[in-house]
């Protein structure tokens, strides 16, 4: 079974390298764009940016333990499952993409409607900045439930590998869309999700709350209903500030926040929807907000962070 793992993970080795390749090149544009925003005043107080890039390392160290953590659930446990065994080739690495930034949507939609999810997520959405060292402002603890998301590819019959690298693929792209200095791009802002999708994806505006999931493809949102187009002014970061830039803070606040929640909860029926509902719901409620409105826009008696502003990580 090793071997074989070996000799699959060799064929994708040339993405995982060119993935590798765009990872450099973006730390280098995001560096160029952090000493020309500072030279221009355009970034008044370097915090915000600081917070990014340790939580940024720190998640990239952990990123490879995840990733393993991910291949070997996959193989060991979902792959002896799968009801087909789809072939690794040119047709099933475009499709394992594809199927890839479909199920990111809808992880990416879970993380703004499920508060456990919402949790962890909203590490990525708390800065009140939108810079290239955004994108690297990832919870260190997402991880641990992400990879449960893209199991249902590994039953279908894609290679563990193939859902990996096409997971891969979906997060790199994002690197780059996390910038107020790329207006619009034509028609491709129909097809793709670009930067101007993505700042309404991040802004805490009402009208912006939870829409513009999409990985690479736009066209899901769209599909789904949870397209928004950027017009008003984006305000950024999430509707409870943080007002901190510690990193710890700011990848462990709703956890407590949430933790508390529960444990206060009347009976262990409530402490489950308290997870599990919409970030905001709390047990004097019978019902959730309604589907159309935000959760952000209400706050639990203990002040946990409401649901996603537009609303991306």
């Amino acid at each position: 079974m090793y071997s074989d793992l070996e000799l699959r993970l060799q064929e994708a080795a040339g993405l995982f390298n060119g993935i590798e390749i765009l990872a450099l090149v973006f730390l280098l544009v995001l560096a160029s764009e952090t000493v020309w925003d500072r030279f221009a005043g355009y970034r008044q107080s370097l915090s915000e940016t600081g917070a990014n890039l340790i939580i940024g390392l720190v998640y990239g160290l952990l990123e490879r333990t995840a990733y393993g953590l991910i291949v070997v659930i996959a193989v060991f446990l979902a792959e002896p499952f799968a009801l087909w065994d789809l072939p690794m080739n040119g047709l099933t690495w475009v499709l394992a993409i594809v199927v890839a930034d479909l199920t990111y949507y809808w992880m990416h939609r879970c993380e703004h409607r499920v508060r456990l999810f919402w949790t962890y997520h909203s590490v990525h959405h708390s800065s009140p900045e939108f810079n290239f060292t955004t994108a690297l402002r990832l919870a260190w603890t997402e991880a641990l439930f992400e990879w449960m998301f893209f199991i249902p590819m590994v039953i279908v019959g894609f290679d563990p590998v193939q859902v990996i690298a096409g997971l891969a693929v979906v997060v790199a792209y994002q690197s780059w869309i996390h910038t107020e200095k790329v207006r619009r791009l034509g028609w491709l802002e129909s097809i793709l999700n670009t930067p101007s999708h993505h700042r309404v994806h991040h802004g805490s505006n009402p009208e912006y709350l939870d829409k513009n999931y999409g990985g690479i493809l736009i066209v899901w949102d769209r599909l789904f209903g949870t397209y928004t187009p950027e017009r008003a002014k984006v305000v950024y970061g999430i509707t409870d500030p943080l007002n901190t830039s510690n990193p710890i803070t700011i990848n462990f606040r709703d956890f407590i926040r949430l933790g508390t929640d529960a444990l206060n909860a009347p009976s262990l029926a409530q402490a489950l929807k308290v997870l599990m509902k919409p970030p905001g719901w709390t047990p004097t409620r019978n019902t959730a907000l309604p589907a159309d409105q935000s959760d952000t826009q209400m706050q639990s008696p203990a002040g946990s962070s409401q649901g996603e502003h537009h609303d991306e990580h």
